[in-house]
């Protein structure tokens, strides 16, 4: 293999590495859509709202069985928000119908 492929691969490697990270950041800044529909209501209250209860629970045993590592890593707070605050929001507090 030349080193030109190999330069070629390289890149292709680290952009479909760092991609996700962008979309999630635009994603995570924008707002609520404003129109909704019954459909996508019906939808979130009865497959996706029990689907992310389910997220909710396991996200709260994750969190109590790393528990120690956490605190052995200093990153509790980070920890409790990304594996309970964020699905319990996700779960209780958004807009029925906004995925």
């Amino acid at each position: 293999m030349t080193g030109r492929k190999k330069i070629i691969i390289m890149l292709l490697a680290v952009s479909l590495i760092l991609v996700p990270f962008g979309s999630s950041a635009v994603a995570k800044n924008s707002d609520y859509p404003i129109e909704n529909s019954a459909e996508l209501m019906a939808a979130d209250f009865t497959v996706v709202r029990p689907l992310q209860f389910i997220g909710l629970v396991s996200g709260t045993v994750f969190f109590v069985v790393s528990l120690p590592f956490s605190a052995l890593g200093d990153n509790v707070d980070d920890a409790y928000k990304m594996m309970m605050v964020e699905p319990a929001r996700m779960t209780f507090l958004r807009p029925l119908g906004v995925f």
